[in-house]
């Protein structure tokens, strides 16, 4: 999957090949413009089948990360079932509107740029065709999610806002952009942007590394090409473990300067706002809030995100190699 091998390339030199055969054999342009396709396709049907899959849990600690409450499994499951009570059984679900407006850009352009980066990183370092070594697999997983998030981050701060506010604040995605256009500067559409982008590096980087590494070692030991559905699911759940326990700190800093604007405080630079969270909630129950929900939550998003990413690729190939043979 993505590793920079032409598929379809014919060797004329060989004399049992007729010529007629390369009527029918797409252009390597084709071939390039089909497979950025696929993983655009693939990537955003991946980002919107998982978060939609935990957006409850997602609200959920996003509510505790942004709040001074202590975090416990007992007040997460007591806020689920008040929330409900009170605003009704898809109010789990608010703001992910907002989430898949965000999350299908960022997911599409996360894995293709995923898929684009590999396949450059193996060309450098000499392994096109191959797997990439574990450095250039960490870097292409880093440089993937921070294209993703560079491109994508307003929506990222409407959604965090539309997840801790009442739905009469505001009533719909444009709505927020309005309103914080209007009242907080379009600036403040982009604060918390830069421990996003510190903390998206080591996220994105582990997960695809992780993923990548476990599918190799996979193939290496049991011989088989390609991992099963389950199998997929387990390796991308140790992904999303272990790249969301090494990023997690930052992601509660940017929540709370996200929010800073309806949740009555003032958030000026990241040290700044670690040094209140630590002074105020201390190091572990304050930067770590909400972490063991990310563990519930974080491997299942992650691992269905990457077996649905891997599942559509192997899909839409076998679609596509269909289509040429029938022509």
């Amino acid at each position: 999957m993505g590793n920079g091998v032409r598929e379809g390339q014919v060797d004329f030199k060989r004399q049992d090949v007729e010529p007629v055969t390369s009527i029918h054999l797409p252009s390597e342009g084709n071939q390039e413009k089909k497979k950025v396709l696929n993983s655009l396709m693939s990537g955003a049907l991946a980002g919107a089948v998982a978060k939609t899959a935990v957006a409850p849990l997602d609200r959920t600690k996003i509510m505790f990360q942004v709040s001074s409450k202590r975090f416990s499994a007992k007040e997460a499951y007591r806020l689920i079932y008040r929330t409900y009570l009170n605003e009704g059984f898809w109010s789990l679900w608010r703001g992910n509107s907002a989430t898949m407006v965000r999350v299908i850009p960022y997911a599409a352009i996360q894995f293709c740029a995923h898929e684009e980066y590999k396949q450059l990183l193996g060309s450098y370092y000499g392994f096109q065709g191959k797997a990439l070594t574990p450095f250039p697999r960490f870097i292409a997983g880093s440089l993937a999610g921070t294209t993703a998030a560079m491109l994508t981050y307003p929506l990222d701060m409407v959604r965090a806002r539309m997840a801790v506010t009442p739905k009469e604040m505001y009533s719909n995605i444009v709505h927020v952009f309005i309103r914080i256009s209007r009242e907080e500067g379009l600036k403040t559409l982009y604060r918390g942007f830069t421990p996003t982008i510190l903390g998206v590096i080591p996220y994105a980087g582990l997960s695809f590394f992780t993923y990548e590494t476990l599918k190799k070692l996979h193939a290496d030991h049991s011989g088989k090409l390609q991992p099963s559905p389950p199998e997929r699911l387990l390796f991308g759940a140790c992904a999303g473990l272990i790249g969301q326990s090494a990023s997690y700190p930052l992601d509660v800093v940017r929540r709370r300067m996200q929010t800073a604007g309806v949740m009555g405080h003032t958030y000026s630079s990241i040290l700044l706002t670690m040094q209140e969270i630590i002074r105020e909630e201390g190091l572990i129950r304050g930067l770590y809030k909400g972490l063991s929900m990310n563990w519930v939550k974080g491997p299942i998003a992650v691992g269905i995100s990457f077996t649905t990413f891997d599942l559509m690729q192997i899909l839409l190939r076998k679609l596509q190699h269909s289509t040429n043979v029938e022509r």
